[in-house]
């Protein structure tokens, strides 16, 4: 069993606000007994306000205080943010940090839809991105990732677990496409999915995709086995990782494809 602490929160325009706010969650997950404390896509700034300013290296101050966090409570935290990017743009970046580990995965699939141009403002990734933790792979994602099933057949040749983060944008039948879509992907890859994502803000910021929470550990076989509503909050999940060779020898999908 492995613990994991989903922490659904509603980032702020100020990194250092969002970072009080993390280490507070990771306080709590970690007293619950959390090995690998999970945040949502963008925690470190929320969307809708200009990114260039906010981009730091995965050796600057912000990531930097979220290594130390980790540290200090002998946990993994994996956590958005933005680091610069190609010509003024920033990179969607998914941090991982503590027990040694300090990496980051650049988010692939760029939300250009619904009206939102994340191309305009964001340099996208070219490779799926695993670590290891107590001996377990994990795989990474990033919200509009989970639209390209692709992504999560990579990841689940050697990772049991994938975890997701999000700051999904609102609309008519947004909520479903997210639940139907997280719920696939666990399929398509017979893995476990942890899917964290901001929770719905109480300001309207327009087009920019700020959040609707639903955070959802889904196992290997689909079944929703815990999930938040909108409002902030915390999901501790005792991910069982020997249930992903059960769920392959029943549902062989991986064995059996042939493209």
């Amino acid at each position: 069993m492995m613990r994991i602490a989903l922490c659904q929160i509603s980032s702020t325009a100020d990194p250092q606000e969002n970072l009080a706010l993390l280490r507070a969650q990771v306080a709590t997950a970690a007293a619950e007994g959390a090995r690998i404390v999970q945040f949502p896509e963008a925690t470190q700034c929320r969307f809708g306000v200009p990114l260039t300013p906010m981009a730091e290296p995965l050796d600057g101050p912000w990531a930097t205080a979220v290594r130390e966090i980790a540290d200090e409570h002998d946990v993994v935290v994996v956590a958005g943010m933005f680091t610069p990017g190609e010509a003024g743009r920033v990179t969607n970046t998914t941090l991982v940090t503590g027990a040694g580990l300090h990496l980051g995965y650049a988010k692939i699939h760029l939300f250009d839809a619904f009206g939102f141009r994340e191309s305009d403002s964001v340099t996208p990734g070219d490779k799926p991105v695993t670590f290891e933790v107590d001996g377990t792979t994990l795989g990474l994602a990033t919200c509009y990732d989970v639209r390209f099933p692709e992504l999560f057949r990579a990841l689940a040749d050697t990772a049991p677990v994938i975890l997701l983060g999000a700051s999904w944008g609102a609309g008519p039948g947004k909520a479903d496409q997210w639940d139907l879509l997280v719920r696939a992907r666990a399929l398509d890859a017979t893995s476990w999915v942890l899917a964290c994502g901001q929770a719905d803000p109480d300001a309207d910021y327009g087009s920019a995709p700020t959040g609707i929470g639903r955070s959802a550990v889904v196992d290997p076989l689909g079944t929703v086995r815990a999930r938040l509503g909108g409002a902030p909050g915390m999901l501790l999940s005792d991910v069982d990782v020997a249930a992903v060779e059960e769920a392959r020898r029943t549902l062989p999908v991986l064995a059996n494809r042939r493209l």
